[in-house]
């Protein structure tokens, strides 16, 4: 059965390049750099507070949400850069969204 995009291209306008570090540091300690990706969004602005574990309060500044699997060679997408609308913004979260069947249907990623 195939289903239907949650998040279609025809949506996705707004130019990104986002750049994923791996989860290991390089031999200097410096963020590797597992995965990049350059194309197009559809972003959504937003201004939301969260209170983390450590009771830091971070303001994130939107979600980038793409057509299926951006990163098919990545389980998990945990830190890196995105530049949007001429601005680098950290990646604060990650998130693919399954079908049924354990295709994915859209990547989420949550920016900083």
């Amino acid at each position: 059965m195939k289903y239907p995009p949650l998040v279609p291209a025809a949506v996705c306008k707004i130019p990104v390049t986002l750049t994923v570090y791996a989860e290991e540091l390089s031999e200097d300690g410096a963020p590797e750099i597992a995965a990049t990706f350059t194309g197009f969004c559809n972003y959504q602005d937003s201004a939301q507070r969260v209170y983390t574990d450590d009771k830091h309060y971070i303001q994130l500044s939107g979600k980038a949400l793409f057509n299926g699997d951006i990163f098919p060679e990545l389980p998990v997408i945990a830190e890196g850069t995105a530049v949007i609308f001429g601005e680098t913004r950290k990646i604060f979260r990650g998130a693919k969204a399954r079908n049924p069947d354990g295709s994915v249907n859209y990547t989420e990623i949550q920016l900083m």
